[in-house]
């Protein structure tokens, strides 16, 4: 079992406070996020476009293995993950995931196409967005 670990530090109320997303490798040390980078313009991150770059790339891996896996080379994926954040009657939800994916290897289209759509369903973050999720929580 491998397990990773991403972390937040968060100051403030909602709209005026601010945050550090970081990542145990130190792929991201203390990046802000905050209100304004979520809902408007302000430089830096939020967590609707990690969940996205996460599936792109656990999906582009995924379907790299199965593609390898059937001796298919030449393998170039590029993808993008579009996580949809709506308000609704209980707060906000992300209520979608739509992977946008350009595929080139050396097979027929109809067989790339299949293990992609094998991909889709199969890679774990994919899984992830259907999840039970639980929690251990302190007060400090």
């Amino acid at each position: 079992m491998s397990v990773k670990t991403g972390s937040a530090h968060w100051t403030g109320d909602l709209k005026d406070g601010k945050g550090e997303i970081s990542t145990q490798s130190g792929a991201l040390k203390d990046l802000p996020y905050g209100f304004n980078t979520r809902f408007g313009d302000t430089p830096g991150t939020n967590p609707e476009e990690l969940i996205g770059a996460a599936h792109a790339a656990c999906f582009s891996m995924a379907l790299a293995n199965m593609l390898a896996g059937a001796g298919i080379e030449g393998v170039e994926i590029k993808t993008v993950s579009k996580i949809s954040l709506e308000k609704n009657d209980e707060g906000f939800s992300i209520t979608k995931a739509h992977l946008v994916t350009e595929i080139k290897g050396d097979a027929e289209a109809e067989d790339l196409l299949e293990f992609a759509d094998a991909a889709k369903t199969g890679c774990p973050v994919s899984k992830l967005l259907n999840a039970e999720v639980t929690m251990d929580a302190t007060v400090v």
